[in-house]
Order: C-alpha cells, then structure tokens, then sequence
C-alpha cells in the first residue's frame, strides 16, 4: 500500500513566506519604477472663493529707553495683549498673472490687555471704555489685500480707518500685526515652483516697494518644510513647517513721486526707525488650490527708534534717545468654508 504524501508544517510555512516575499518584491519594483514625485504646492484663486477663518493672537511686549528716565514721559504701552476675531475673506479679483486681490472682513474683534492697569488710577476708566471702543470699531472694518499668484503679502490698504483712533506709537507695530495677519492668511509665498518630496527644504525671498499707504519697504526671507500629508476636515492637506526673518524701513521721500528718494539729512538730525522680526511655525495648506486651512505660529518683533539730535540740544553720536519695542506674538488660526 502506497500512503498519500503529507506536507510539513515547515514546509508549509517556507512557501508562504516565499510567496510573500515575492510579492513585496513586486511591489518594491513597481514602486522603484513609478518613484514618488511629490506634491505640487500652487496657489490657485477662484473669483467668489470665501474661507472663515478664527484667530486669537497673544502679544506680549516690552518698553525700553534710552536713557531710561524717558519711559516716564511716554504713553501707557500695553504690555500683555489678546485678539480673538473671526474674518470673511473672499476672492475679489484674480488677475492674467495670477495675483489677486482679496476682501477681509473682521465680522468679530475682541480685544483685551493690560493697558487699564497700566494706567494712571484716574484714567483707568478711560482705558477701558477706548479699549472697548476700538473692539468695536475694528468689528466690521475690510482691508483689501493684494496677493501674488504665490501667496505673497503685496500690500494692504484700508488700516487707517482701524488705526486712525491708536495713538503714533502703537500705531506702527499694530500695522505690523496686521500686516503679519494678512502675510499668514495668505501662505507667504510658500510655492516653491515645482513639486516637493517629503523633507524637502526650499527658500524664497520676498519684498515690497513703499507705497502712498503703506510707507515703508519691506524684505525679508522664509524657509519651508514640507512634513507629510494630513486631513483638515474633508480636504486633504499638506503639513509645511517654515521659519522667517524680515525686516521693515521707513522710505525717504515721497513714495507718491515714484522718484529718486529724497537726499538722506545729516545724522545729526536723522531719526533712525526700523523693524526687524523673526518667527517659526506650522500650516496646513489646501493640496487642490493652495488656500492656507491652518496656522499656528511665534513671531518675535522689535521696533527701534534712534533720534541723533533734539531741538535746541546737542547730543553726541556715542549717546543717542532711544526707544526699543519688543513684542512675541503667538497666533492660532483655524479657517473653514471653501
């Protein structure tokens, strides 16, 4: 009598794993033969697109003088301050070289800090009802901000009206938190061009020319991290870590003429003003038009005003009046809509 073969229990397991091997190493050459080419960042505008996105920004600032007596003689500066807002942005204009301009509406701005405070006791009231009644003056307001087909920050126009009532002192690093909302909203220029493999690194440039209402030049450096894929909700998203740098200065002459700037004055009677900044943070950006979904970022920036000469004193160059506002700012902002 012939008995049937019987197969082994190792021998069993020796084919199957040999069957799984030879699968993995069909899939390993099939993946070796299609490599992965990456995700293309761009950002496409659409007329009529709206995005809802819900921010709150924490500052906390410092005052220096130099010397340091002048403290006394300026204005109550808030030293801790809080902004929640939620903002409509809708795509107005998209131009033939894919820049655009788009309307930012603040439906909602609270506004806290530590000004009251600060105050003399007898104008703490005073602090608190205009501290109330800029909350309200800023909810409703629209900037419209102009866009490269990048992303870019190219200018901004309506601030003055949300401005008018701040004092000369903070008006300038309130625009400058403006300025780095609407930078943020719009992604900063993070389109390096081409498509981008995990862990890739790129680096692009940004500046600005001085304008009628926004006097000051601007340029600066961002440098872009592209960390894996992530969903935002229903949309399927790119998580890009980025770190800037930029740097603000007044213009000389009128930005109007478009001419040569004005002859520089003598440097003892020039006052020197200039913003330097530099933060680090996360988005998460829209893989099918580039809009930015989320951004948690820190900002740290400084606002240095040198003055060389005061009328009717002399002062020498080794000792000039100095004031020095520092500020961080950490935001968290969260859009919805499409």
């Amino acid at each position: 009598m012939t008995l049937p073969a019987t197969r082994s229990i190792p021998q069993s397991i020796n084919r199957s794993t040999a069957l799984a091997l030879l699968a993995l190493a069909c899939c390993l050459a099939q993946a070796m033969g299609h490599p992965d080419r990456g995700i293309t960042l761009a950002r496409r505008y659409r007329p009529g697109q709206t995005m809802v996105y819900r921010t709150e920004m924490h500052t906390e600032a410092t005052v220096r003088t130099e010397p340091s007596g002048l403290k006394a003689f300026l204005p109550p500066l808030p030293t801790d301050l809080t902004t929640k807002q939620q903002n409509t942005v809708t795509v107005r204009t998209v131009r033939a070289d894919g820049s655009a301009d788009l309307e930012n509406r603040f439906d909602r701005f609270d506004l806290e800090s530590d000004l009251p405070e600060r105050s003399p006791r007898e104008l703490r009231d005073s602090a608190v009802h205009a501290q109330q009644n800029f909350s309200q003056q800023v909810s409703g307001q629209t900037l419209v901000a102009h866009y490269d087909r990048q992303g870019g920050l190219l200018r901004f126009e309506g601030a003055d009206a949300i401005l008018q009532s701040t004092t000369a002192l903070l008006r300038e690093p309130l625009r400058e938190a403006l300025r780095l909302l609407l930078a943020q909203m719009g992604g900063n220029s993070l389109s390096p061009g081409h498509p981008v493999k995990l862990n890739e690194e790129w680096t692009s440039k940004f500046s600005s020319q001085p304008t009628e209402a926004e006097p000051w030049r601007v340029e600066g450096e961002s440098t872009w991290r592209y960390s894996g894929k992530t969903r935002y909700g229903q949309v399927d998203a790119a998580i890009i870590d980025f770190r800037f740098t930029d740097v603000l200065t007044p213009a000389l002459g009128d930005p109007r003429g478009g001419g040569a700037p004005a002859p520089a004055k003598p440097p003892e009677k020039r006052l020197n003003v200039r913003v330097l900044g530099h933060g680090e943070g996360r988005l998460l950006v829209a893989l099918d038009d580039g809009r930015i979904l989320q951004n948690h970022a820190n900002a740290h920036h400084s606002l240095k005003a040198t003055l060389n000469a005061l009328p009717g004193v002399s002062l020498p160059p080794s000792d000039p009046v100095t004031v020095e506002i520092t500020s961080q700012t950490a935001l968290q902002m969260e859009g919805t809509g499409r």
